[in-house]
Parts: C-alpha cells; sequence; structure tokens
C-alpha cells in the first residue's frame, strides 16, 4: 500500500491537484464489504465521489444510491420507464427529442443487473486496498497530463473516449473504464456539475488501477522537462517580446 499512497502523493504534488485522486473498488459479495466505512444514504454516486475526493472513506450500495441512472449503471435497480424513453430528459431541459434521450441510455455501459453489492471509494493517498479503477476530479490542464502519460505508456496510441454528457463519473469515469479496461474522459455532465462542487473549469477521468503505477511514473517524467516548459508559456513570451519589438520599430514617435 505504501507504493500507492507515495505515488499517489507524487502525482498531487507534481501536477498541483487541489483534491486527492480516489480509488474505486467494485464489491460482488456481501462478505467483502468492508467493517467500519461509512455507508451512504441518500447520496448519488458523483457525490459519494466528490466526498472521497475531499478525503473520506465511503461505501455506496442499491439502498444509498439517489440517482437512479447511476443505479441502472451500475446495476443496482432497472432505469425507470421516464429515463428509458428519453421523456425525463426533456423534462430536464437536456434533450429537445424523446428519441435522442433514449439513445443516449441505450447505449450507456452498464454492469449486469443485480451482481455488484457494493462500491468502496477512497483517497489513494490513504489506500487500504488496491482499488480497481482510479478517477480523477481537477481542472482540465492537470488532467490533459494524465493523458499524455497514459499515451506514453500506450506506445502513442490516441485516446479515444466515450461520453453522452450525462453520468460523466459513474458511466464515463468509473463503468467504461472498469468494463472496458481503458483510459476515457469527460467533460462533466448536467448531473454531477448540479450536484457536487465540481468547478467550471474542472472535469472527470478515469482509468484501470492496473496502469496506476506506470501513468505515475509518466507523470514523474513528464515534470522533468514538459510540465515546466508548458507551464512557463515560454512560447507565448517570445511571440509577445517579438510583437513589442515590432511595436517599437514601427512607432513614428520613437527617436
Amino acid at each position: 500500500m505504501k507504493t500507492i499512497q507515495s505515488n499517489s502523493e507524487s502525482i498531487k504534488k507534481i501536477l498541483g491537484l487541489s483534491t486527492s485522486l480516489v480509488g474505486v473498488k467494485f464489491i460482488f459479495s456481501e462478505k467483502d464489504i468492508p467493517a467500519k466505512i461509512e455507508k451512504l444514504s441518500g447520496h448519488r454516486y458523483c457525490q459519494a465521489l466528490m466526498k472521497a475526493r475531499h478525503g473520506a472513506h465511503v461505501l455506496l450500495d442499491a439502498e444509498g444510491i439517489a440517482c437512479p441512472a447511476a443505479a441502472a449503471a451500475f446495476g443496482f435497480k432497472q432505469l425507470p420507464e421516464g429515463l428509458k424513453t428519453g421523456k425525463g430528459l426533456v423534462g430536464f431541459g437536456i434533450v429537445n427529442q424523446e428519441n435522442t434521450g433514449k439513445t443516449m441510455f441505450e447505449n450507456m455501459t452498464t454492469l449486469p443487473q443485480g451482481k455488484l453489492k457494493a462500491l468502496y471509494l477512497f483517497p489513494l493517498e490513504t489506500a487500504s486496498i488496491e482499488p480497481d479503477i482510479v478517477v480523477v476530479e481537477d481542472e482540465t490542464e492537470k488532467l490533459m497530463w494524465f493523458a499524455l502519460a497514459s499515451l506514453n505508456i500506450k506506445g502513442g496510441q490516441r485516446v479515444e473516449s466515450s461520453t453522452a454528457i450525462l453520468q460523466a463519473t459513474c458511466v464515463d469515469a468509473t463503468t467504461i473504464p472498469y468494463l472496458q479496461q481503458k483510459f476515457n474522459m469527460s467533460m462533466g455532465c448536467y448531473g454531477c456539475r448540479d450536484a457536487t462542487d465540481i468547478c467550471p473549469n474542472e472535469t472527470v477521468l478515469g482509468f484501470p488501477f492496473k496502469d496506476f503505477n506506470a501513468i505515475a511514473e509518466s507523470i514523474e517524467f513528464l515534470s522533468q522537462k514538459a510540465i515546466p516548459n508548458s507551464r512557463g508559456k515560454n512560447a507565448l513570451a517570445i511571440l509577445k517580446r517579438k510583437e513589442a519589438e515590432e511595436i517599437s520599430k514601427n512607432d513614428p514617435f520613437k527617436n
């Protein structure tokens, strides 16, 4: 666990993350549910993630989950008819055609119904077990380096992400990385931006834990040159200097 914790702390420091990387453990047997962990009630999955990124260890199950769409994604409950038909999304003002909403839910990546017993979410710097998935919420520039790190460990293969601008945390950053064992980025969604403290300039991504140590090593590599150079905006400074010199050269009042 020390490697997970130290790598998490290192990534957080290098990138200047404002909150913790979150580990998500999928629990399929009642006997594997950890004791003495806060069991949430009346919480959406994105809200459980919010608590974990701020330092809490929490459990979420079929009884405690409040969002019907996330409940369906994790196989806790069936998707309600109002959402399944797309009518609910029209009511929320998210789409203007029921068929659009219907298609969005038909293409949702979901776990089998009734298999998952609970989700255990926790900050990686205090991890006591290995998670299945790592989820990160923060400013887009900071998340960009995770994507570049993933590109490095995958030999330069382009990142192809999937999103419906719905269920950004539960589907985009959690079930897709878990079921497809792939890195996936999202732009955030209507739900998580309404229900959590995620900021307008922040978004979310997820990836399989099996890639975590390699991504940590790649971010360490990027910190040696690429990250400070990019954040230093040296090319912009050169452009501004050239523009200033050109203005000065063409100044008719210059002696």
